[in-house]
């Protein structure tokens, strides 16, 4: 696999992590351990994730987080606490891909994978304030089970083929720009309108 298929491939998982990070966690490992996927050379680092201790602590984490991410509100306090999680799960998966004995390639793929994770999470979490603030109560819960489906399918891609990693990473890392951009205009209009009228 080529430096650029790498890349992608770790910017992918990385972005992914930024949204659902023990789903990340728990699904690469466990379609390891049970010979679902045969991860080529490059990925014999992710080998760890097959370990019974990191999948039952995954585990645990996408129940919880499952149930947490549909329930209005206490998603943006489950987003708060992982606001520092996340990025460093993905900078550690990142790192785990790309695998490298250069130093070098190491604080690279860190900082990529932290940065990728801290992204999408970043836009995850604004997006989901955005949606608590709507009166009609099940908006939360069908972005939550849509943003699981969609994790889930484009993990699966990313691990399966190097070239949709390297399509999927731009796309979400597109996506997650476009979204912050979006609602900090949003956010700019709804201060415009609520801010008092001087006069005189």
């Amino acid at each position: 696999m080529g430096v650029v298929a790498l890349l992608g491939l770790a910017s992918s998982i990385s972005l992914l992590s930024g949204w659902r990070l023990y789903l990340c966690v728990f699904a690469t490992g466990l379609a390891m351990r049970f010979g679902w996927i045969a991860p080529p050379a490059h990925l014999t680092g992710l080998d760890v994730l097959a370990n019974p201790w990191v999948l039952g602590i995954a585990g645990v984490g996408l129940v919880a987080e499952f149930f947490a991410d549909k329930i209005m509100w206490l998603d943006t306090v489950w987003d708060a606490v992982h606001t520092l999680i996340r990025p460093v799960g993905g900078a550690l998966l990142a790192l785990a891909i790309i695998d490298p004995h250069d130093p070098t390639w190491q604080v690279a793929s860190l900082l990529l994978g932290g940065s990728a994770a801290l992204l999408s999470h970043g836009a995850k979490a604004t997006t989901r304030a955005a949606v608590n603030v709507s009166p009609e109560p099940f908006s939360n819960a069908i972005v939550s089970t849509g943003e699981d489906v969609v994790t889930t399918g484009l993990l699966a891609a990313t691990i399966a083929s190097p070239v949709a990693a390297v399509v999927i990473a731009a796309l979400l890392a597109t996506g997650a720009v476009t979204m912050l951009v979006l609602l900090r205009r949003l956010y700019r209009r709804v201060t415009r309108r609520k801010a008092p009228v001087r006069t005189g």
